[in-house]
């Protein structure tokens, strides 16, 4: 089966996230993500390092996950966003080890 050209998988943004301390695992960490009905369920968990996350938001909750995370919501607050995840990492210093195939 082929894959899904570049055009085709649709825009999406990715959201640095500072998290509170009383989140203390990933599992949690989605729930809490899951219950804010505002991203819809297009919203997928990337990273969760050391009390920060980075989330990936379709384009068209972007607007809305911005505005709900620049206040905090449920120990949720926004740090940074971009349209690239490398960006995003590099602003918050999160390091990624490579899987070696």
């Amino acid at each position: 089966m082929a894959k899904l050209r570049k055009a085709a998988r649709g825009k999406h943004r990715w959201i640095g996230l500072t998290v509170d301390e009383s989140v203390s695992n990933r599992q949690e960490l989605q729930e809490i993500i899951g219950q804010i009905e505002a991203l819809g369920g297009g919203c997928k968990l990337f990273d969760f390092v050391d009390g920060q996350a980075i989330i990936r938001i379709p384009l068209e909750s972007y607007d809305a996950a911005k505005s709900i995370f620049e206040d905090g919501c449920n120990g949720l607050v926004s740090k940074t966003s971009s349209g690239k995840i490398r960006l995003v990492r590099e602003r918050m210093e999160i390091k990624v080890s490579r899987k070696k195939r």
